[in-house]
């Protein structure tokens, strides 16, 4: 959420901040605004609205010669979308000017103190506060004064300012939320995420928690929080703007719904070893790690922890090891049960998510070995866990997961048959049958997709109902509760999502004439009793699209719809089962006239608490 751009060189920099600020949209924001170095000092141009207003705003204004600024997007946190409360934020007398990332959280202690040393506030943010104290703390070195401000916040911050009298300069720095600097040729950016520094460079380093950057065109100069300089690697993008473009597509979320076979191939290609074995020896994750653990822990968020609960059946049923699938923002709290003889695996697309990051810091100061379950190079949980294991889905913009999720749901299965080979629950023959199945499963999944115009029916027909429910047993219950959360923030549909034997014990009170039920069948031992809850509901009133596997014989009567899957590994199911469930959720989305990239009060990479 909020997203941070940054731009100094020999460039006109209006249209590389509007372009950085356009590519950050997916993380979710309610305003924006741009300040910039001009020749009469610095200039801020904010507005409440989409980027497209402050584009409107910035063009009523005539052309801005202006070589350096930053900009920014916001989702409001302390204080109500508005012109007003949008960043950036200026110093009292206008020669500073600061966009921050984060919350925070000693902020009132903060405004009182400078409120009784005369400081007038504009804003009801928190981060105003942050512009005032650095203002406070300047006394004509950037680096210096941004010290001083670190010592005195407390709270979760992406910062970057620009001082008047430097005007081709910009300083930052971070802590728990992620900001990178793209290194150009004669002109430099920073950014909170990698696709709005491409249209300089593909070159970048990630700045590290409490490290300092001063920003100019001829170079960059990194330092650590008492002042020593910092050598930092230079990394380099493996993916192409191209790819984080539409391509034709209405909307980012239909395109990576497509992508989903390449992204699944792409993770476990390279992991899965000529004599059909799971190998995670590169990413350190092998036999070893899993022969003397006592329990798992896997630790996410939002669709990463319903990939985490297929995960879970995967690893119980086929490694037979304990596993607890926690929420990330209760874990932290719960005092967890878990020490230096556990594995704790935290999923996370961004690998920023503040109540996952926290959770792995949590485990590892409890002794837990920690793997992170990540799609974004260097992200802090990469950087932090004992293991990082990449999902190479590339990027991802739309703000509700699919191919990510997919690609979640394979590294999972590579780490049950692992933990299985360790454990000898399993004999090679049979973990080399489900490597083959493993293999397949990305041909699988491009079948699934020529389902599309049959979902786009279906959600013609039922897109005007306002309540939905999802219902299924085992793998098949995980599925559900990720196609539930799918209609929730795509179509603003209520939905919920029940396991199959639960619907007796009080939510069958709910269904009445014309409900619609989405019920997933595609475990064989669970068959028989699903239908048995089918018919429950189609007693009751309910229209039923049912999605199954394999040849179960299916009496047309307790069901409206029929749509048919690959048959694959039980566990494997959720891979293939979400599919059109995400097209049905997309084109109920279109058609109810909902944004479908930027669902309303939600944001891609959530990195406060």
């Amino acid at each position: 959420m909020c997203g941070i751009v940054g731009y100094t060189g020999s460039r006109q920099a209006v249209p590389i901040l509007l372009q950085g600020l356009t590519t950050l949209e997916y993380r979710g924001y309610d305003s924006a605004g741009v300040t910039l170095q001009t020749e009469n000092g610095i200039r801020t141009i904010k507005t409440k609205g989409r980027i497209q207003a402050l584009r409107d705003k910035i063009e009523a204004q005539g052309e801005i010669h202006s070589t350096c600024g930053i900009g920014h997007t916001r989702w409001a946190t302390h204080g109500a979308p508005s012109d007003r409360n949008s960043h950036p934020h200026e110093s009292m007398d206008g020669t500073i000017a600061l966009v921050h990332n984060g919350i925070i959280e000693n902020y009132l202690e903060l405004r009182s103190m400078l409120t009784a040393e005369g400081v007038v506030f504009k804003s009801d943010t928190d981060s105003e506060v942050v512009a005032h104290l650095f203002a406070r703390n300047y006394k004509g070195d950037g680096v210096a004064a941004m010290m001083d401000t670190c010592r005195q916040i407390r709270g979760s911050y992406a910062l970057a300012v620009i001082c008047r009298d430097h005007p081709d300069e910009m300083i930052c720095t971070r802590h728990d939320n992620p900001l990178i600097v793209g290194l150009g040729e004669g002109s430099n950016m920073i950014a909170s995420d990698i696709p709005a520094i491409m249209s300089i460079t593909r070159r970048f380093i990630v700045v590290g928690d409490g490290e300092i950057v001063r920003v100019r065109p001829q170079g960059v100069e990194v330092f650590a929080k008492d002042g020593s300089p910092v050598e930092k690697e230079v990394q380099t993008v493996n993916w192409d703007i191209e790819s984080a473009q539409k391509g034709g597509y209405d909307h980012f979320m239909i395109k990576e719904i497509m992508e989903q076979p390449k992204a699944v191939r792409d993770t476990i290609s390279s992991r899965i070893t000529d004599d059909l074995m799971p190998d995670l020896l590169e990413e350190g994750v092998g036999t070893e790690l899993f022969r003397q653990i006592r329990n798992i822990h896997i630790v996410a968020c939002g669709s990463a922890y319903y990939a985490g609960l297929a995960g879970k059946v995967a690893f119980e049923r086929l490694a037979r090891i304990p596993v607890l699938a926690s929420v990330a923002s209760e874990f932290r709290y719960s005092d967890p049960i878990i020490d230096s003889s556990d594995l704790c695996i935290v999923i996370s697309q961004s690998g920023e998510t503040a109540d996952t990051l926290a959770a792995l810091r949590e485990a590892k100061a409890r002794g837990a070995t920690t793997v992170a379950v990540v799609n974004v190079l260097a992200s802090s949980a990469a950087r932090e866990a004992d293991h990082v294991i990449y999902t190479w889905a590339g990027p991802e913009i739309a703000v509700a997961t699919t191919k990510a999720y997919s690609a979640q749901l394979s590294v999972m299965y590579l780490l049950a048959l692992t933990a299985a080979r360790a454990r000898g629950t399993l004999d090679d023959a049979s973990i080399r049958e489900y490597c083959r199945a493993l293999r397949e499963l990305p041909d699988q999944i491009g079948q699934v997709l020529a389902c599309g115009d049959e979902m786009k029916a279906l959600a013609q027909l039922y897109h005007g109902r306002n309540d939905a429910f999802f219902i299924g047993r085992g793998i098949d219950y995980m599925a559900a509760q990720e196609g539930s959360l799918k209609l929730k923030e795509i179509a603003y549909v209520h939905s919920e999502a029940y396991a199959g034997g639960e619907l007796k014990h009080g939510p069958i009170s709910l269904i009445e004439e014309g409900t619609p039920v989405v019920a997933l069948a595609c475990d064989a031992q669970l068959y028989e009793k699903q239908i048995s809850n089918i018919q429950s509901v189609k007693a009751r009133g309910a229209q039923v699209i049912l999605i199954t596997n394999g040849d179960f014989p299916i009496d047309e009567k307790i069901c409206d719809h029929v749509v048919r899957i690959p048959r694959c590994p039980y566990f494997m199911a959720a891979s293939l089962s979400i599919l059109p469930i995400q097209f049905f959720a997309y084109y109920v989305g279109v058609f109810r006239g909902c944004d479908i990239d930027k669902p309303r009060n939600l944001a891609k990479s959530v990195t406060v608490e």
